[in-house]
């Protein structure tokens, strides 16, 4: 069966949705593998912002079509206070606006102590077959990669 590759996104998806991400920080989530330093035991930064990608992925990509996926735009992230080792991190992507196919999330990130991050991340609904071929197309004067 073949899949549309456009989508009105509007008819599926609306402003209110939201999901949540919560995770126990791990040592990998740390400074230790993001360059070491005084930062050994805090949730880093970047580990912040894959759990706020996985947030927004959460809220809207099991609401699309087959064959439809979100791919990342932008982000904006304001890491506001630390988070230690063993500490619960919460994630709360919330689906604010929709422009075509461009999906705009507001996130909250917090953990026991309260508040600690707040952002806002804006993604765009692809065809997956479409959006392989562009890449492969790039991709293909230094190498061909089989995206799955």
């Amino acid at each position: 069966m073949a899949t549309a590759t456009m989508v009105d996104v509007s008819n599926i998806l609306s402003p209110g949705m939201h999901a949540i991400v919560q995770r126990t920080v791990e040592k990998g989530q740390t400074g230790k593998d993001y360059g070491g330093g005084v930062m050994d035991d805090l949730l880093t930064t970047p580990a912040f912002v894959d759990l706020m990608i996985r947030a927004a992925i959460k809220a809207v990509d099991r609401h699309l079509p087959d064959g439809f996926v979100t791919v990342g735009r932008s982000m904006e992230f304001t890491h506001e206070s630390p988070t230690g080792t063993g500490m619960s991190v919460s994630i709360l992507a919330t689906l604010t606006e929709i422009e075509g196919k461009l999906l705009i999330f507001d996130i909250i990130a917090s953990d026991e102590l309260g508040a600690v991050g707040r952002g806002r991340h804006e993604r765009v609904v692809v065809n997956r077959d479409d959006w392989t071929q562009k890449v492969q197309a790039r991709l293909k004067p230094i190498q061909n990669i089989k995206i799955k």
